[in-house]
């Protein structure tokens, strides 16, 4: 039997029974009062106290409009614009309401790479660093099945954070989930769009218990997707963005540079010699071009690195990654691995080596495009996307971005006034 078969055939018998269960406890019927500081929330000490150490005054757009409604418990679905701190909605939420009891898996969080996960581990650490009790446990391939089967037998989390296929192997392999309370994808439309994907995702939400709360994110939101989504909730509270061209970043300028495609490396050295920079994510289309640009970037003394999906070992991604987000590295070479959901709060400058292309997935030039630029300008700071357009697939892939967005994006100009991609300190 497919995936879509059986998803369609689970849902029929799967909803009844929740909508009953969810019923029978009065869930669904609350409602959200907005709040535009975090200490009207209502949020336990220990995590105000974390929220002061990372800086954060007031909630952004996003965790104004979910983290109400997230921390009494209701079913959320939300799209919003990358950089606006979706994470923290779910991480708060999930804190706020855990009930620690040693040695009881009570979150599971799944998103579609390695390095998002070993991410959204880190926000766990850094939220719960006040709530000693809270044991959080980061799952992904690449690392033996032993040593992670070895590491929840001492460890024993409270919160798994992981890709879906590690964290099925798991769960076949003694993993419990039977006490879990908050089930959240990041990324979602990635993870469900992919049948092979959404059908290791459905094994682990039916490990778990009915009665729970369901969270799922993503910048991107196909319309095709949602009824699949709503399929594992019970009357969610739905944040999107109702037109595509709201989806622009605020704060990130975009431009293009129309030229052959053997001028791309003169242009991208003269660009990393001419900008001003905190640090630069560099798009291109294949494993190979990325360790051939980072060879020759740092031939030509930039401090360059990358990462992607050929590097087989995985500590040696996680080491990558890490001196990037620690400002070790300054340019980052990647492919579209690096393209959802990756914070790195100093990058203001996003280069499309490579336009981007739809992908056997299915994701469209848009929502290839937005991902990728939304790791400049981060929680609505300034920053800087430029695309490189030097083929007929660019060139038809680039017209349709340009459909999507309010203004049209220009060409690079000569010069570019550094105020206006870079935050004052």
């Amino acid at each position: 039997m497919s995936a879509e078969e059986e998803l369609v055939a689970y849902e029929s018998d799967h909803e009844d029974k929740k909508a009953d269960d969810t019923k029978a406890a009065g869930k669904g019927h609350y409602v959200g009062v907005h709040t535009s500081n975090f200490p009207d929330l209502l949020l336990k000490p220990e995590l105000l106290r974390a929220i002061t150490d990372c800086g954060f005054e007031h909630p952004s757009e996003v965790q104004h409009e979910c983290l109400p409604n997230a921390l009494i418990g209701m079913d959320v679905i939300c799209q919003a614009k990358s950089g606006m701190g979706k994470t923290a909605v779910f991480v708060l939420a999930t804190l706020n309401q855990l009930e620690v009891k040693p040695g009881e898996v009570s979150v599971v969080v799944l998103s579609h790479t390695r390095e998002l996960a070993y991410q959204i581990g880190k926000e766990y650490n850094r939220f719960s660093k006040y709530m000693p009790d809270v044991k959080t446990t980061v799952l992904f391939g690449g690392v033996p099945l032993k040593k992670h089967l070895e590491l929840l037998e001492t460890d024993k989390p409270n919160i798994v954070v992981g890709t879906p296929g590690r964290v099925k192997d798991l769960m076949n392999r003694g993993l419990d989930l039977s006490k879990v309370k908050f089930f959240i994808l990041d990324e979602c439309d990635k993870m469900l769009e992919a049948l092979d994907m959404r059908a290791d995702v459905q094994a682990i939400f039916m490990a778990t218990p009915r009665l729970k709360q369901v969270m799922m994110f993503s910048a991107t939101m196909p319309e095709a997707i949602r009824p699949v989504c709503r399929k594992f909730m019970t009357d969610p509270m739905e944040v999107k963005v109702d037109k595509a061209s709201e989806l622009r970043l605020h704060g990130l300028k975009q431009f293009y540079v129309r030229l052959k495609p053997e001028e791309k490396n003169r242009k991208l050295t003269d660009l990393l010699d001419a900008l001003e920079f905190n640090q630069v994510v560099i798009f291109v289309s294949k494993v190979v071009r990325a360790e051939e640009l980072c060879r020759l970037l740092k031939e030509c003394s930039f401090p360059a690195t990358t990462v992607h999906a050929g590097i087989k070992d995985q500590a040696e991604r996680i080491r990558r990654y890490t001196d990037f987000k620690e400002f070790r590295s300054r340019i980052l070479l990647t492919t579209d691995l690096f393209g959802r959901g990756i914070d790195v709060e100093r990058v203001n400058i996003v280069i499309n080596y490579d336009f981007p292309q739809a992908n056997e997935r299915g994701e469209s030039y848009v929502d290839a495009y937005l991902h990728r630029i939304g790791r400049a300008g981060r929680f609505g700071t300034k920053g800087m996307a430029i695309s490189f357009v030097s083929s007929d697939d660019d060139e038809k892939a680039f017209e349709e971005v340009q459909q999507v967005f309010a203004d049209v994006i220009p060409e690079l100009p000569d010069s570019i006034d550094q105020a206006e991609y870079m935050q004052n300190e």
